[in-house]
């Protein structure tokens, strides 16, 4: 049932780039290059985040 679900959005891509292969994995490279940038600054925020977390607080 996921293969066949798998199927159709593949489908869907390579008919948004006009029956083009070589486009459609493009723009998926392109996608995950984006996902993948948008992950490490999350990760990146986390990390800053659990850093200021470990700092002393102190009360004027």
């Amino acid at each position: 049932m996921a293969a066949k679900r798998t199927d159709i959005v593949i489908e869907k891509i390579i008919a948004s780039c006009d029956g083009n292969l070589h486009g459609a994995l493009e723009a998926l490279l392109l996608v995950n290059e984006h996902l993948e940038a948008e992950l490490y600054r999350l990760y990146a925020a986390v990390s800053l985040a659990d850093q200021m977390d470990r700092q002393p607080r102190t009360v004027h």
